[in-house]
């Protein structure tokens, strides 16, 4: 169809979206080269559903770090976005009787809605199911390939066609399947594997070269001494039981498994290209500054993630930071527990910027946090409410009341203006050496310090006492002052914390957020500005009951059944022969702590776990998936037998057992210590 030209030139309505382009590209500006680029990339969380507050403090914390690097003078880039492809998806977009690419296009953006929600300042919001990033997997699997990094192998044993699913002859129950008690026969079944070994003594040297490469150190010792120093196992990178991921192009009935397809997202994200055409944003990020994951995948992000990168020749990121878990309780965030708490249902109860205050503070360097709902309302009234709400409100209040609103320097110094003086200066240092070791909740805590510092003089200085003195109003009009350039320091600091609080304080005050720079002089704030005529609630403190009650109607108990008194249950065994006392002294139990655990592929039975025994991890694969689930099992101190020899289990290595107990009916129960016992103490 013959378009028609317009009878005369609009130059608004031809240029108006190219100009908006040049503008939000910054075609206009300069670049700035005195800037150093930082990047900070994120594992992107796998879209099976409705993510949980551990999942969104991930976020938060990267986004107060990359806000911190900014208020730095560094040129930062923040890449996010979604894990979309695996077979878990494919079920649950069966189970929702949709498409795959439907669901997914779903889930991906009420996660992009929750990043927005918690006030995330991400550059990039990427998606695994992206075209270019699909098409570049394909081409890094192919390049791999060809170099004859990746190679064609199968698994082999004894396969159910009903379960489809291999097992060793070990695994067999009375020679059938262990799952369902089907008839097996010998079988082989195609798949791709990564060439680890290859790679392992260049990595270990890297490592040992790099201290920094992986913190914290318990993190890089747990990787050297159970990954790398035993020996590495090639990596099975293909699939062929289900379709839901990006197809191996030169062999389609294969799909890319996990671990090439999510990793890769971190280059493909800023423009990698495998041909060599890279982006701009790639060849000025990349390698990214830090990884920052959680610890139950730091293996994957510094063993299989840095030897693909060396594979493929490219420079690896300067850091892997794997960080501990938040837990809910006693516990990690898990919803078979029913202990999930989700971010959005806290910013109803609490706000964007309190509910950033609570995951940031109460994360340590190493250990897990713990989080309640208990401890959040303590928090809120004491540490926002009454620290830093009252200190801002009282401040604003009294120069309302004693100078119509105006903040002036009258120069009437005492010692304890001195000393406060010096101690607000000091803090900004404080909190870049923090955050220089990504200390986070301890660099929060130094900001808290200042407003604490700042309570304690007011009652020092006690205005009320000086406002009955006309004599002292000079000096009174100095501590106000004082006090309003002090609180104006630390909400410029507060900034990449709790972004929304700091504008609220600054507006109140009528102030300018400060650079670093200013932060080394006291008494920037212009003398003779006039504060808001009234000033807001930063926090309201909250009832815990009534905070409680809303809880409990939000998610209620699930009433557990009362049994009736039944007889005692007993089971008698066949006895097996005696053994001598060093028969038993040849066995050795351990208490393991289960820091991970995930399902087998293709077994209905197994779960491999990862096993903390004193400073060791090992890896247990165990046959009851149908009695825990994978997420149940993390957390638990369990009975391990530590010297057995290591076996094969549908193709992954275990380095052990634990122990359970069943009953008549099949039913295990996993053996736990009755008392609270460290990992890797002696069962004697």
């Amino acid at each position: 169809m013959k378009k028609e030209l317009a009878s005369k030139y609009d130059h608004k309505s031809v240029e108006k979206g190219k100009y908006q382009h040049w503008l939000e590209k910054e075609y206009f500006k300069a670049g700035d080269v005195s800037k150093k680029p930082y990047a900070i990339v994120i594992p992107p969380p796998n879209v099976t559903g409705k993510l949980h507050l551990g999942h969104a403090w991930d976020t938060t914390l990267q986004d107060m770090i990359i806000r911190y690097k900014r208020m730095q003078g560094y040129d930062v880039m923040f890449l996010t976005g979604t894990d979309e492809h695996g077979q878990k998806i494919e079920i649950k977009a069966k189970e929702a009787g949709i498409e795959p690419k439907q669901y997914v296009d779903q889930v991906a953006g009420v996660v992009k809605n929750i990043w927005d929600m918690m006030d995330t300042s991400y550059d990039r919001f990427m998606r695994t199911t992206d075209e270019y990033h699909e098409k570049q997997v394909q081409k890094i699997f192919k390049k791999l390939y060809d170099k004859g990094d990746i190679y064609l192998g199968h698994y082999e044993g004894k396969y159910c066609t009903a379960c489809e699913s291999f097992f060793t002859e070990s695994q067999l129950v009375d020679g059938k399947c262990p799952d369902c008690g089907g008839d097996v026969h010998d079988a082989k079944e195609e798949a791709y594997f990564f060439k680890m070994s290859k790679y392992a003594d260049r990595l270990i040297e890297h490592i040992n070269t790099h201290p920094e490469f992986i913190q914290p150190v318990s993190r890089k010792n747990e990787m050297m001494n159970n990954f790398l120093l035993p020996g590495l196992q090639d990596l099975c990178v293909s699939r062929t039981s289900f379709k839901w991921s990006i197809p191996v192009d030169f062999d389609p009935k294969h799909v890319v498994y996990v671990w090439i397809d999510a990793l890769t997202n971190y280059i493909t994200g800023l423009g990698y290209d495998a041909d060599g055409n890279h982006g701009e944003l790639y060849k000025k990020y990349w390698p990214a500054d830090l990884h920052l994951i959680g610890k139950d995948i730091v293996r994957f992000h510094t063993i299989y993630w840095p030897i693909m990168l060396m594979a493929l020749d490219i420079p690896l990121p300067k850091q892997v930071f794997g960080h501990p878990w938040l837990l809910q309780g006693e516990s990690k965030m898990s919803k078979s527990k029913g202990n999930v708490i989700y971010a959005d249902e806290l910013v109803d109860f609490f706000g964007v910027d309190a509910v950033r205050y609570f995951v940031l503070h109460e994360m340590p360097f190493e250990n897990d946090g713990v989080i309640t709902w208990e401890l959040m309302v303590e928090r809120l009234n004491s540490e926002l409410a009454n620290t830093l709400g009252n200190l801002v409100n009282r401040t604003i209040s009294m120069s309302n009341k004693y100078f119509g609103g105006v903040v002036e320097n009258k120069g009437i110094v005492e010692p304890v203006d001195e000393d406060l003086k010096a101690f607000a200066l000091a803090v900004p240092g404080k909190v870049a050496e923090k955050m220089d070791k990504l200390r986070v909740a301890d660099a929060m805590t130094e900001v808290f310090t200042l407003f604490k510092r700042l309570n304690k003089y007011i009652d020092e200085t006690m205005p009320w006492a000086l406002a009955k003195d006309e004599a002292k109003k000079d000096r009174l009009a100095t501590v106000l002052y004082n006090l309003v350039e002090g609180i104006t320091m630390g909400a410029t600091l507060l900034e990449s914390f709790m972004p929304e609080t700091t504008e609220r304080i600054l507006a109140q005050l009528n102030a300018d957020k400060r650079t670093l720079e200013d932060l080394k002089t006291f008494g920037l704030y212009p003398s003779g500005n006039k504060v808001t005529e009234k000033p807001e609630i930063l926090f309201a403190r909250l009832d815990l009951k009534e905070v409680l009650a809303k809880v409990e109607e939000l998610h209620p108990k699930k009433e557990e059944p009362v049994e009736e008194a039944k007889e005692e249950n007993v089971i008698d065994i066949e006895a097996k022969p005696e053994i001598t006392f060093d028969d038993f002294g040849k066995l050795q139990f351990q208490v393991g702590e289960i820091i991970a655990c995930e399902e087998v592929k293709k077994s209905r039975k197994l779960l491999c776990s990862q096993v903390k025994i004193g400073s060791q991890v090992r890896q247990i694969v165990s046959g009851i998936k149908a009695h825990y689930s994978a997420e149940e099992m993390v957390g638990k101190k369990v009975m391990v037998v530590t010297n057995l020899k290591p076996a094969k289990l549908a193709g992954i290595l275990s380095e052990g057992m634990i122990l359970c107990a069943e009953d008549a009916d099949g039913n295990l129960s996993l053996m736990v210590p009755e008392k609270e016992m460290p990992a890797g103490a002696e069962i004697c």
